[in-house]
């Protein structure tokens, strides 16, 4: 920590802190976690869309019997991928600076992590597009 001075005393500017120390002078963590993992405004956003487009293709699957199951499906799927998309960036994102740090392990099980999640979000826009051409075809004309 890095003192100032303000009016003729010593105070600690918060902006400069690295990392909160607990009382034994070690360093604790930061904000909110659930276990090891920090929640940030990101994760939660992808987790409620993909739990949230997942629940939306369950739903479509197994209550809908009319006519707009498969747009239902259609629009799903392609959100879905999205969600997918979204998490194969941040899957190549954390590549990048895990490897940047020197921690090829967690490099390596990123890049991993973030192509499972690219083949996903590409089957899901392929079945997307599939079952779009279906619509068309029977649509009436």
């Amino acid at each position: 920590m890095i003192p100032v001075r303000r009016a003729g005393r010593e105070q600690y500017d918060e902006r400069w802190q690295v990392s909160p120390r607990g009382p034994g002078g070690a360093r604790r963590r930061s904000g909110l976690h659930v276990g090891p993992v920090r929640v940030t405004p990101s994760r939660v956003l992808i987790l409620l869309a993909l739990v949230g487009s997942l629940g939306y293709l369950i739903f479509a699957v197994a209550v809908v019997r009319d006519v707009s199951q498969i747009p239902m499906l259609v629009s799903g799927a392609l959100v879905l991928g999205l969600v997918f998309l979204g998490l194969a960036v941040a899957g190549g994102i954390e590549t990048y600076r895990a490897g940047s740090e020197g921690a090829s392990g967690r490099a390596m099980l990123m890049a991993f992590l973030g192509g499972g999640a690219s083949i996903i979000a590409m089957g899901c826009f392929a079945a997307a597009i599939v079952l779009s051409l279906v619509v068309q075809t029977q649509a009436p004309r």
